[in-house]
């Protein structure tokens, strides 16, 4: 097979379906939109034609042998890795299927403990037991960074029998590890890595960046195209970068969460953002990253405001930093990131990806536009003019370490009861209490919350920050297990 990355074979067959007109006596229901007329007439014709079911020479996801086939290789290529899959309900199937293609139940898996969700559900699937490695803090910020190889050495000391070491690169913030290190770390004890790249797919495509799973020789990795890589939400793939993994497996435990109704529309955006990745992502990435540094630069000329770049991050030579990440420390304003982000978006029609009690983070990406940044600029500036707050009490960034007293899925599927959160301390977690974003539990299934997990929870409840995981929207209870 002749690679051609201009080539777009997945997309270029779903719309010689759509240009053929065929007379559709099959699912979906709405008929290229004809039963769903209102839809259509804001979203368009040609999305709702694309809309297919598993028609006759377009291939199926969960085993392709034509044109998906060869969208998925193209992408492999691209990516550097051996296997690629394409995965339409995000990185969250990716990461869990490596987990349950790398551990079964009772098996234990070496975790960083500012792991994302989806990453706590892969052991509820798996039955697998968490073994924590703790990240670097940086006390200024007020953030999580990165686990480090001296710490993960000390972690597979206590654990030389465990099936694998997950990795996150980078953070949601952009801050990544000394990947190569990791992996030789994990490697030199005979243990697979296994990253979680949700915020990393395009890293690969410029040398700036940090280096990406596959080129640091990680065995496997997920990564979200529709964060950085310019596809549409949901989209994603799953990497393989071994040859010790077996690839038919990993179709195996894909198809068990992979739904039987793919949406081609969703497909068809990672094979045409693959193609603009793979012939032109560097100079695109050249200039988002000019964007950004023009950006960050003015931010940090505004008093009360500071937008670290990679110096800060990798003075000591221990983290790597992503520079599309745009943080921003408001702490100097006297305000919280979730009052500016409020301003933000009550005053200034502009949306940022995320905050926190000290920071903004805005993600400049593909599809950044220059006024984009320079109306973000001028707000910040504004801000700074009018809107002087008070002195923040700094408090300690979130770093629990709860005791873990049974695995994720036993504790799922044990017997619970609502309890209010003064009750709390000293009780088993029956659920995930965690803030969205980035989606990091503060305590999971299993383990044992404290009093400080449980002050925690009423600060950031007071700073109306948003708190999931929990069957009380407004967590005043939290399930645990009733025993």
């Amino acid at each position: 097979m002749i690679l051609d990355q201009n080539k777009t074979p997945l997309f270029d067959a779903v719309k010689y379906h759509v240009q053929r007109n065929a007379i559709p006596l099959q699912i979906p229901g709405h008929k290229h939109g004809y039963g769903l007329k209102e839809y259509k007439e804001f979203v368009g014709e040609n999305v709702l034609k694309m809309d297919l079911n598993e028609t006759r020479g377009i291939d199926v996801i969960w085993d392709p042998i034509r044109v998906m086939a060869e969208a998925e290789k193209l992408l492999s290529t691209a990516l550097g890795a051996n296997h690629a899959y394409f995965l339409i309900n995000g990185t969250t199937a990716g990461v869990q299927a490596m987990i349950m293609s790398s551990c079964t139940q009772d098996e234990r898996i070496i975790v960083p403990r500012n792991a994302h969700k989806s990453i706590f559900n892969g052991l509820i699937l798996s039955g697998a037991n968490p073994i924590y490695v703790q990240p670097e803090i940086d006390n200024y910020l007020g953030i999580v960074t990165s686990i480090t190889p001296a710490g993960l050495q000390e972690t597979i000391s206590r654990c030389q029998d465990a099936k694998a070491v997950m990795a996150i690169n980078p953070s949601y913030y952009g801050i990544a590890p000394k990947l190569e290190s990791i992996v030789e770390t994990a490697h030199s004890s005979g243990i697979p890595v296994l990253v979680d790249e949700a915020h990393g797919s395009h890293m690969c495509f410029h040398p700036h960046l940090p280096i990406s799973a596959m080129k640091a020789g990680a065995d496997m990795s997920a990564a979200s195209l529709h964060k950085t890589g310019g596809s549409m939400t949901q989209s994603s793939a799953l990497l393989v970068g071994s040859s010790k993994i077996n690839p038919n497996y990993i179709k195996q435990v894909l198809n068990l969460t992979y739904t039987s109704s793919p949406s081609y529309v969703l497909l068809c955006s990672l094979d045409v953002a693959r193609k603009q990745l793979a012939t032109n992502g560097r100079q695109m990435l050249d200039h988002v990253l000019e964007l950004v540094s023009k950006a960050r630069r003015e931010i940090n000329r505004i008093e009360g405001f500071f937008a670290p770049d990679k110096n800060y991050f990798e003075k000591d030579g221990k983290l790597s930093f992503d520079e599309t990440k745009l943080l921003v420390s408001v702490q100097g304003l006297g305000l919280t990131g979730y009052e500016v982000e409020e301003i933000l978006a009550k005053d200034y029609n502009i949306l940022i990806e995320l905050a926190d009690m000290y920071n903004i983070l805005a993600i400049i990406s593909l599809g950044e536009k220059e006024e984009f940044l320079q109306s973000f600029v001028a707000a910040l500036q504004d801000i700074a003019t009018q809107c002087k707050g008070k002195k923040i009490n700094k408090i300690k960034p979130a770093h629990f370490s709860p005791e873990v007293v049974m695995s994720p899925r036993e504790a799922f599927f044990s017997k619970k009861r609502s309890v209010p959160l003064e009750q709390c301390p000293g009780k088993i977690a029956g659920e995930m209490v965690m803030v969205y974003p980035p989606g990091i539990p503060l305590v999971s299934m299993g383990e044992v919350i404290t009093a400080d997990i449980i002050d925690y929870v009423r600060m950031l409840k007071a700073e109306r920050c948003t708190i999931q995981g929990t069957i009380d929207p407004i967590v005043d209870n939290i399930m645990v297990l009733d025993r």
